[in-house]
């Protein structure tokens, strides 16, 4: 790494958002309930599209280096207690629908929601239907552990009627594995994607992260080329969040043995370029996908977005959470469901909704969430973007021009009203998002990862 990139590290390389909301979670409130949000759904137009998330908070191992919420459980018998309050849920938020909206994608994460049984899993995709329109289309994804999978479990999946399949991979290195209890062999991992393949799913993505205990740039590129190798749809590259005073498994992990921040900087840029150099595009800052995956056509259409699940091609009118510690984004703003699972469960299974905090956008708000959104999107920001929101539109555009005139890194740009993030500020691309964060700053900057 030359002194030039070193000194830009030093200085743009910082703790931010991830930006999946605005605002972000850690601003969320008690002030938006179950009330509110059986307000807001029912608010939704007759004809609106819904996309799902429903979250499995259970792991039959728990990786050291997880940031969801999720428990161990070696037991089913707390599985099948959660789906009995997951379904109260549904029938809660159908309810409040009052029969509107059509379901255009669903989303299964966790925890690990393959560990479902195949009984279970297709009881799920029966309650799902008798309870919400699903479009004929629909696009449905499922994250998977390949710890947890056998044959039947891989024909529970294609009679969901799974059309994306997530495999979690990390990396390859068995000492990285080790020091992140997460053992997973390369063949594993393998036998995962053709049992996919064979049962008609058509688009699989790989999950990669830089920034582990004990791994380097070397080995990360070893492991980026045996991904390749499974000729993946799509690849995710996220940066390790090492939160310890959140999520305390974490102590787990020897602190001495993670890459200080120019190794992860080498180490994801070195791993970027493979992947473009194998006929990948780079999605956003963490998203590769091959030239005719519908998340690449998605963005060179100018139709990219960001929700929690990171960069989507989902243009649904409204993101449904359900499950312990769901988050949900309506026009009115967020909401998100108790996490403790006990709670959820005595909450939802007594008809009330589950929701324990949210946040009602407002229309600056709303401007900022635009400007963050088109530049982790598409690296930039216009007149045009804005021209809705009127004075204040204009504002934050000369507030975008002041950045411009002030950068003296060559990482931004403004032409003809047009604010660019520059091939060399595209790293750190969240750190510039930051500026336009001027109602909470970084606040939650203490809450995310480094570049």
């Amino acid at each position: 790494m030359n002194d030039d990139i070193r000194a830009l590290v030093e200085r743009y390389s910082k703790p931010v958002p991830r930006y999946t909301s605005y605002p972000t979670a850690p601003h969320f409130h008690s002030g938006v309930d179950a009330r509110t949000y059986a307000r807001w759904l029912g608010d939704l137009p007759k004809h609106c599209s819904i996309s799902l998330y429903l979250h499995i908070p259970y792991c039959d191992r728990l990786c050291w280096f997880c940031g969801c919420h999720t428990k161990h459980t070696l037991r089913y018998e707390p599985i099948t207690a959660y789906l009995r309050a997951l379904y109260a849920e549904i029938d809660w938020v159908s309810a409040k629908l009052g029969g509107g909206g059509r379901v255009t994608a669903i989303h299964l994460g966790g925890g690990s929601p393959t560990l479902l049984t195949p009984e279970d899993l297709l009881g799920l995709k029966a309650k799902l239907a008798a309870s919400f329109h699903i479009a004929d289309d629909v696009q449905i994804s499922i994250e998977i552990d390949p710890n947890d999978l056998n044959e039947g479990r891989y024909d529970a999946m294609a009679q969901f009627c799974l059309t994306r399949a997530s495999i979690g991979v990390q990396d390859f290195d068995p000492r990285v594995q080790k020091a992140i209890n997460r053992i997973q062999s390369f063949e594993q991992t393998r036998e995962v994607v053709e049992a996919m393949r064979s049962r008609g799913v058509s688009s699989v993505n790989l999950d990669l992260l830089y920034g582990l205990p004990f791994q380097t740039r070397i080995g990360l590129e070893r492991t980026v080329e045996a991904a390749l190798s499974l000729e993946p749809d799509r690849v995710t590259l996220f940066g390790y969040a090492h939160v310890p005073w959140m999520k305390p498994h974490q102590k787990m992990i020897p602190e001495e043995a993670l890459p200080d921040k120019y190794e992860r900087f080498s180490q994801a840029q070195s791993a970027a370029a493979i992947l473009v150099e194998a006929g990948f595009d780079a999605i956003g800052f963490d998203h590769f996908a091959r030239p005719s995956d519908c998340l690449a056509k998605a963005a060179r259409a100018g139709r990219l977005r960001r929700n929690f699940q990171g960069y989507t091609d989902d243009r649904a009118d409204a993101l449904i959470g359900l499950g312990a510690s769901s988050i949900g984004q309506l026009p009115q703003g967020y909401v998100q469901n108790i996490t403790a699972t006990g709670d959820y469960s005595r909450a939802v299974l007594d008809g009330q909704g589950a929701t324990t905090r949210g946040y009602a956008l407002t229309p600056a708000d709303k401007l900022r969430a635009l400007a963050i959104s088109n530049l982790l999107c598409t690296f930039s920001l216009s007149d045009r973007d804005v021209s809705g929101f009127g004075a204040a539109g204009r504002a934050l555009m000369s507030e975008a021009e002041a950045i411009a005139l002030t950068d003296g890194d060559c990482l931004v740009e403004m032409r003809d009203g047009v604010f660019r993030v520059t091939d060399r500020g595209r790293p750190f691309v969240r750190t510039i998002a930051a500026r336009f964060d001027s109602f909470f700053g970084q606040g939650t900057a203490r809450h995310s990862a480094a570049v």
